[in-house]
C-alpha cells in the first residue's frame, strides 16, 4: 500500500536516525552536519515521528552522491540497524517467537506478510508486494529511495532491513540480493531472500 501522494508520502524516521551514527563513525559528526545541510535535511529528533518522503530521499542520495566508494557500507549499516530497531521496538514479542518456531517457509510467509502490511513506512508512495515464496522475492515498484540513475543496484539499505529481520527470525545467514534496481531503469526494486544453503 502505497503512503498516499508523493507530496504528502512519509517514510520512518529511522531511514534518517540509523544513518547519524553510521555518518559520525565515517566522516565525523562535523562532515555528517555538513552532508545533511547541502541534502536539505534538518537533523530529526530521536522520537521524530513519520518523515517527508522527499527529505529521506534526499540524504540517501546525497550519501551515495557525495560518499560513492563509502555509501554501500554506511547504508548497509544504517539498514542493519534499522532492522535492529524494528526487532526491538515494533515487532511484538509473541509475533517474533511464533515466526522462529514455525518451520522456516511459513514463518518467512508470516513476516512476508507482517512486512507488506507496515510497508508505507520504508517505501512511501512505492508499492511493495510478495512477488513469490520459493524463493522469497518481494519488490518495491516505485522506490522513492532509488530515483536517480546508477550503474548497478542501490537499495543497499533496504536490503539491509530485510537481511537483519529475516536473519534474526527466520533463517540466519540468510543472503539478501537486490535482483533489479529503479536507479538502473528496472520498474521496479526487486530483492530475493533466502537461505546461503
Amino acid at each position: 500500500m502505497a503512503a498516499l501522494t508523493q507530496d504528502r508520502a512519509r517514510i520512518g524516521p529511522n531511514a534518517i536516525l540509523q544513518h547519524l551514527p553510521v555518518l559520525d563513525d565515517a566522516i565525523g559528526e562535523r562532515l555528517r552536519s555538513a552532508l545533511l545541510h547541502r541534502a536539505g535535511v534538518a537533523e530529526p529528533p530521536p522520537d521524530a515521528g513519520m518523515l517527508p518522503e522527499d527529505e529521506v530521499a534526499r540524504l540517501h542520495h546525497a550519501v551515495r552522491l557525495f560518499l560513492p566508494d563509502r555509501a554501500p557500507d554506511i547504508q548497509r549499516a544504517a539498514g542493519l540497524a534499522t532492522g535492529d530497531y524494528i526487532l526491538a521496538h515494533r515487532i511484538p514479542r509473541l509475533a517474533k517467537w511464533l515466526i522462529r518456531v514455525l518451520p522456516a517457509p511459513l514463518g518467512a510467509r508470516l513476516l512476508a506478510l507482517a512486512i507488506t502490511k507496515h510497508a508505507w513506512t520504508f517505501a512511501g508512495s512505492g508499492a511493495f508486494r510478495v512477488l513469490g515464496y520459493g524463493p522469497l522475492r518481494v519488490e518495491i515498484r516505485d522506490n522513492p529511495l532509488a530515483q536517480h540513475a546508477a550503474e548497478a543496484p542501490i537499495c543497499h539499505w533496504h536490503a539491509a532491513v530485510f537481511e537483519r529481520l529475516f536473519d534474526a527470525l527466520v533463517w540466519p545467514d540468510v543472503h539478501v540480493v537486490e535482483e533489479h534496481c529503479t536507479a538502473m531503469g528496472a520498474p521496479a526494486c526487486i530483492f530475493r531472500i533466502a537461505p546461503r544453503t
